[in-house]
């Protein structure tokens, strides 16, 4: 009998350390605690950091982070990744400034287009993956390369006209809500939030994406459909993305080719940090809600205090360093099946 029985059956509980990691299973605890001690220390360190201007704009930008990291997030629960997220996020950003500012489409057109684009190359990788056994890292790889290729080709790497100025207003810190003073992409992310955690943890689809990912043979056995969850994941990864991209324009007020770079590596870290297992099953999109909002708060203090780029991302690495080992000393799900 291990020793954790044994003090079952005697009646003792667990150790502190043990009970503390048991709550941070379900609950992204340390990541809560890590955003407000981040927040203090901003506020303390620099001038004007927790002013309300200050912290609309922080939110603006995690939402774009969070928005593009919405696929990643069911991609990982499912054991995959994405690495196709920064030519989504080119191709959102191009097509509004492009179709609707140089060629005139209506605005409508333009997204429903985008939709069925993202749709068709997000969910082809999906099933790509998922029917033929090959890696994830592989394909989106591919994709990303291709993606890109093709929007150079088509644009010569320049894209000559800007977004529309209601979708800059969306998109301002300055603008309001229903006369409240929260920036419309704002509440647009948490309704997106709130829908993300509807489909995982309310609807038979949410269900499968878990069971899929912790263990897929038995999740075979149980009839569930993991083509079709795996073509649904990459697909939902693409048009998020997108839909981040066509935010993008209007933020920047034209489009860049180049956009998405950024994201890539961030999209995973904000995942990552915000407690989503790399070993599946395991995470919500609450966390990555939490981990947007972690990363754009270390962002804001590195720029703060004169940091670079490259210094980022050597604080984002070592970041991600410090959390991922946490997740190779948990059991996998699909043991404890």
């Amino acid at each position: 009998m291990s020793e954790t029985a044994g003090r079952i059956r005697g009646g003792g509980s667990a150790p502190p350390v043990e009970r503390l990691v048991s709550v941070q299973q379900r609950y992204p605890l340390m990541q809560g605690v890590a955003l407000v001690v981040l927040f203090i220390y901003g506020a303390l360190s620099l001038n004007g950091f927790a002013s309300y201007s200050s912290i609309k704009t922080n939110l603006i930008i995690a939402s774009f982070l969070a928005i593009s990291a919405v696929g990643q997030q069911v991609i990982l629960l499912l054991g995959g990744i994405d690495l196709g997220v920064p030519a989504y996020i080119a191709l959102g950003n191009f097509m509004v400034p492009q179709l609707v500012g140089i060629n005139h489409w209506p605005f409508w057109a333009v997204v429903c287009l985008q939709l069925a684009v993202t749709c068709v190359i997000g969910g082809g990788t999906g099933y790509i993956c998922s029917h033929f056994k090959v890696e994830s890292l592989v394909v989106t790889l591919g994709v990303q390369t291709m993606v890109l290729g093709g929007l150079a080709v088509w644009t010569n790497g320049i894209v000559e006209a800007g977004a529309p100025q209601w979708l800059s207003n969306v998109t301002s810190p300055a603008t309001s809500t229903f006369g409240i003073p929260i920036p419309p992409i704002v509440v647009i992310w948490a309704l997106i939030a709130v829908l993300m955690a509807v489909l995982l943890y309310k609807t038979v689809m949410g269900r499968r994406i878990y069971a899929a990912g912790a263990n897929p043979t038995a999740a075979s056995i149980a009839l569930v459909p993991i083509e079709r969850i795996w073509t649904f994941a990459f697909a939902l990864s693409a048009v998020a993305a997108s839909f981040a991209g066509l935010l993008l324009a209007g933020f920047s007020g034209t489009g860049d080719l180049n956009v998405g770079n950024q994201y890539l590596f961030s999209s995973l870290a904000a995942v990552i940090v915000g407690g989503t297992s790399l070993i599946g099953a395991r995470g919500d999109y609450w966390r990555t809600v939490i981990g947007a909002l972690l990363l754009t708060e270390l962002t804001g203090i590195l720029i703060g205090h004169g940091l670079g780029a490259a210094s980022q991302q050597i604080v984002y690495g070592l970041v991600i360093l410090l959390v991922v080992p946490a997740y190779g000393r948990l059991q996998r799900t699909a043991d404890r099946i």
